[in-house]
């Protein structure tokens, strides 16, 4: 696991984001998450039941909490860079949805499997 200085920018961020996702299970955990987090937060829009707040906050970090501890063994970016890390993994999701993930994972310096 990488110990960075602390990063001043996404740019420089988001390369080590996808290191710290080397493995395809915690990146798919991810992308479930982030879809199923999307999901509740319409509809909480959308209905204005509140009782998703809960659900929300179980899917998009129940998913992505235990790929990072137990599969990836690191601690979530998310402690340390929560915005970026909110940020990343919409990046994340939507560069798997147009299959473009696979060459950012190389120039991250991550195997695609």
């Amino acid at each position: 696991m990488e110990n960075p200085a602390r990063y001043t920018n996404y740019k420089d961020f988001f390369p080590f984001y996808l290191r710290e996702h080397s493995k395809k299970s915690t990146r798919m955990l991810h992308y479930f998450g982030t879809i199923g987090y999307q999901v509740l937060f319409w509809s909480l829009l959308l209905t204005q039941n509140y009782l998703f707040l809960p659900l929300i906050l179980l899917a998009g970090y129940g998913p992505a909490w235990i790929g990072h501890f137990f599969i990836e063994k690191n601690k979530p970016a998310t402690f340390k860079y929560p915005l970026w890390s909110l940020i990343g993994d919409h990046h994340m999701a939507y560069l798997m949805l147009t299959g473009k993930l696979k060459k950012r994972l190389s120039d991250a310096g991550v195997s695609a499997t």
